[in-house]
């Protein structure tokens, strides 16, 4: 007995947190919350034209609509996440509410009451004559669709930022680790939305969208159990307050302080160096942008440090507090200059979809789904990251010494080239799609053109690996320059130039079609001047990279003080 009080008083080995196999139930989360978001961005507009009776155009501006709103609301998701949840919880709690989202959907396309007749299959010059949807039907329809908003949000903000918070980007060994987990989660996210336009869109063409909207739901609760199942293992973030009050503080005290004079050195500016909560916090060095905000850490007394300290957070701010605003603020015209490429991909899931359902969908006997055409770019992606983690990044890495391979500004970069290339393209498939469609006298035909959907390819293809450079480069980019107390918020971010993007391909569509008479007006494609319209894209596209440089030339990286860290499971985090 003694012998066994012994060893039940021996401390109990602490189980090492994070790392790789925490990260694994962040990818099956983000694949299988992926797969349904995904499917329903690519294949809504098939059902809002066909059995909401939606009219073509205002199919396509729902949508985007819908999907501007979505990475919008990242930002609200970012911000309760930094603010008053763990990443992890905010996770659970929105992950339900898209489960709820995707269940109102499910019931409305089950129900006929709550839907009107579908007029799917009347000719093009007849779809103005269908029944509108109900002031209830339609009030439905939207409530689901932006609580799905308002889910997905809410994940694509927390997400990224729970997986990234199990590498310690101070251990060498972890910070490469890091770069690989960005590479990874658009990996899963790809496999996820692989599936979404194969499996799920295959499910709502041919078994009906209360079926599919089923699968989204099922598919949703199941990576919220799988997030649920890798609690014991994650590196927790502990909220520290608001960083837009943090944001406000800092101009607030740099107005107050407006008629002192800047001192040159930085020892004169306040800072708090000594440990917090346990653990080393992060301080982050001065720069010389911005000079006006060095104001809010000014401190009028030197003879008393306890009255400068005392003077509070709206009179007097740290170096820190105030490097952490300079640091938004450049982030800034960054995201503004990736925008214009989300308006590019929002086309892709629109125009180019209704693009597909007038051509040859058949392959040796099997119908491939208009909408199950964006798998193309997902193929490209799925082949290209494991050729750029495994093969690319160790080979510039020895170059440049840079743990990514290369830097995240130069790997956006890459992909706004490629997107105005693939608007380019477009165009071209465009103008070649319209000639088969005069020269066979299919103008006005509802028949399919004797021409392969798989045409659209091209432009698919070389938009995944625009998406693959950018995409990640983004979060990547906003995750390690951002300072630790917003990282959800600097990830949700990146994902709202995802949501101006959209929005702007709504205003976009809508002012071509004033100023140029009417290329997008009608319901009829091959009536249309869809290829005027993604060349003017492509040159838009063009002019918006040489922006991009210049922002990217201006911004300056961060610079974190070096100093010595607690053993890495701390990380300023806790057990969940």
């Amino acid at each position: 007995m003694g012998i066994c009080r012994d060893m039940g008083t021996q401390p109990k080995v602490e189980r090492r947190l994070g790392g790789n196999r925490a990260a694994l139930f962040v990818y099956a989360m983000e694949g299988l919350e992926n797969m349904a978001f995904i499917a329903v961005a690519m294949s809504l507009v098939t059902y809002f034209f066909g059995y909401m009776n939606f009219s073509l155009t205002k199919s396509a501006t729902t949508l985007t609509n819908l999907m501007g709103t979505a990475f919008l609301l990242a930002l609200f998701g970012g911000f309760i996440s930094d603010t008053y949840l763990s990443r992890f919880k905010t996770c659970v709690i929105f992950g339900s509410v898209e489960i709820l989202g995707y269940g109102i959907l499910a019931a409305q396309a089950h129900f006929h009451q709550l839907r009107p007749n579908p007029c799917k299959g009347a000719a093009t010059s007849q779809t103005s004559q269908c029944e509108a949807a109900s002031g209830g039907q339609a009030a439905i329809l939207y409530t689901g669709l932006y609580l799905i908003a308002l889910g997905t949000g809410g994940i694509k903000a927390a997400l990224p930022a729970l997986g990234a918070d199990q590498f310690d980007d101070k251990d060498p060994k972890e910070a490469a680790q890091l770069s690989s987990f960005f590479n990874w989660f658009l990996f899963s996210l790809t496999i996820g939305a692989i599936l979404g336009v194969t499996f799920i869109v295959w499910i709502s063409t041919n078994l009906g969208w209360e079926w599919s909207f089923t699968v989204c739901t099922i598919a949703v609760l199941f990576a919220v159990i799988f997030i649920i199942m890798g609690k014991s293992l994650y590196r927790n973030n502990v909220p520290k307050g608001s960083p837009l009050v943090r944001i406000i503080q800092v101009f607030l005290a740099a107005f107050r302080n407006r008629k002192l004079q800047i001192p040159e050195n930085d020892e004169e500016l306040h800072e708090i160096h000594e440990t917090e909560g346990g653990y080393n916090h992060e301080i982050i060095k001065r720069t010389d942008q911005f000079r006006f905000l060095d104001r809010a850490a000014i401190i009028r007394s030197t003879t008393d440090a306890a009255t400068s300290i005392s003077s509070g957070p709206w009179r007097l701010c740290t170096v820190t507090q105030v490097e952490e605003t300079k640091i938004l603020i450049r982030m800034l015209p960054i995201i503004c200059s990736t925008i214009f490429m989300n308006t590019c991909l929002a086309q892709l899931q629109t125009f180019s979809i209704q693009q597909s359902t007038t051509m040859n969908q058949n392959i040796n006997g099997f119908k491939v789904p208009g909408p199950s055409i964006p798998v193309i770019p997902l193929l490209v992606i799925f082949i290209l990251i494991p050729l750029y983690d495994r093969i690319f990044v160790p080979f510039a890495r020895r170059i440049t010494g840079i743990p990514t391979g290369i830097r995240p500004l130069q790997r956006i970069g890459v992909g706004l080239v490629l997107s105005a290339i693939s608007m380019a393209v477009a165009g071209v498939v465009e103008t070649h799609r319209k000639s088969v469609a005069i020269q066979h006298k299919m103008v006005d035909s509802t028949e399919p053109l004797p021409m392969s959907l798989f045409w659209l390819g091209y432009q698919y293809a070389i938009f995944g690996a625009a998406d693959m450079f950018t995409l990640i480069g983004l979060l990547e980019f906003f995750y390690a320059e951002s300072s630790s107390g917003m990282k959800s918020l600097s990830t949700a971010i990146s994902w709202s130039s995802m949501a101006f993007g959209y929005f702007t391909s709504t205003v976009v569509v809508e002012v071509v079609n004033k100023v140029s008479g009417g290329w997008l007006a009608s319901n009829n494609l091959n009536r249309d001047n869809l290829n005027y319209f993604y060349w003017l894209l492509s040159g838009l596209s063009v002019l918006n990279f040489g922006f991009y440089l210049v922002c990217a030339s201006w911004y300056r990286y961060k610079k974190v003080e070096d100093r010595q860290s607690h053993p890495k499971d701390t990380l300023g985090m806790t057990k969940v």
